[in-house]
């Protein structure tokens, strides 16, 4: 990953973290909680890719785990979050660009469906029964419904980020940039040699005149 996508990630997922905890977490709406954390890996993979998709999942997920008032084991949320990162990565287009606004919705529904079933799943496998206690489709109902909500305030923000930091003309250009000067100096180059063959021709016309 390059330095100016490593730092926009930082950036998104500690704002989002903090958010989710300090506000939405203690709103207290029935079910589940609103997930902007999720949301912002949605977004960064659907731009970036698998890879890293993957990446900023595992990073924003041990964050999740580690920050309080965690009541759970950590890397749950990393493994959950990293598996959505990579998953939803493998949708993104070759182009890097999404034709229709339905996409990223669906996406954010089906990353909210899966990622509390596995939340429920890895936790059910570590003897964590709360999932249960609470209702299960309860939960994953309302993951879906609260972070559907949120998404198009999120994800069409993080996504133009993210695609702004990928077309950095600093970065992006610099190469074919470079390329180009070598090419207008070899041009120039030819151009001048061309030139100088040509001289003597139109001296001796001169000269004739």
């Amino acid at each position: 990953m390059r330095l100016n996508r490593i730092l926009l990630s930082t950036a998104l997922v500690v704002v989002a973290l903090v958010v989710q905890v300090t506000v939405l977490a203690r709103l207290h709406l029935p079910g589940a909680v609103p997930d902007p954390l999720l949301l912002v890996v949605v977004g960064l993979a659907l731009v970036h890719g698998h890879t890293n998709g993957a990446v900023v999942g595992f990073a924003a997920g041990l964050l999740a785990d580690l920050a309080p008032p965690a009541d759970h084991a950590t890397g749950r949320y990393a493994l959950v979050l990293s598996v959505v990162g990579y998953l939803v990565g493998l949708v993104r287009p070759e182009t890097g660009k999404l034709r229709s606004a339905t996409v990223p919705m669906l996406v954010v529904v089906a990353a909210a469906v899966g990622s509390t079933l596995l939340y429920a799943g890895v936790g059910s496998l570590v003897g964590d029964t709360a999932a249960r206690n609470v209702g299960l489709t309860s939960l994953v109902f309302t993951a879906a419904l609260y972070d559907l909500l949120l998404a198009p305030f999120v994800v069409p923000l993080v996504m133009a980020m993210a695609r702004r930091v990928q077309n950095d003309p600093l970065v992006a250009d610099g190469p074919s940039t470079m390329g180009g000067s070598r090419a207008g100096r070899v041009s120039g180059q030819r151009t001048g040699m061309r030139m100088g063959m040509r001289r003597p021709g139109r001296l001796k016309g001169v000269k004739r005149l």
